[in-house]
């Protein structure tokens, strides 16, 4: 099936949490123009302005890979970025996706995290509890 917001495969209608005007910050945070950052999402300069009008809500897939990108560019700093185990004080952490594959600090990019607050959720419920999570919040 197509999704009808971005025109992408999907077994399901695209869910959109981030707006506009978050869209267009971000992108200016990571110093990227229109044309860049539609190049590292795969998709068209058209889609990315579609995105910053309103005209075309943000798809969840384009709005993790964002996240994703503000959360792994260089920065001067060499902070280590704390992972969810240590900021939840997670009891089950060595069942976690999150553990297994040593990426505490992008279990909101993965699916099947046992944190308390997301376990059992995917997709749209569980972005919309990641969003305001301190480990997503503290990167950004």
């Amino acid at each position: 099936m197509v999704c009808l917001t971005c025109n992408y495969f999907v077994n399901l209608t695209c869910q959109t949490f981030m707006t506009s005007n978050e869209f267009s910050y971000y992108r200016k945070k990571l110093g990227k123009t229109q044309k860049s950052l539609a190049g590292l999402l795969g998709v068209s300069i058209k889609a990315v302005q579609s995105y910053e009008q309103g005209w075309r809500s943000v798809p969840l897939h384009i709005e993790r890979k964002v996240y994703f990108l503000l959360v792994n560019r260089r920065r001067n700093s060499s902070g280590k970025k704390k992972d969810c185990w240590t900021l939840t004080k997670c009891d089950c952490k060595k069942e976690c996706p999150a553990w297994e594959f040593q990426a505490g600090h992008l279990c909101w990019f993965l699916n099947g995290t046992l944190c308390a607050c997301t376990a059992g959720q995917e997709g749209k419920e569980k972005m919309e509890i990641c969003r305001t999570c301190e480990v997503l919040t503290s990167q950004l």
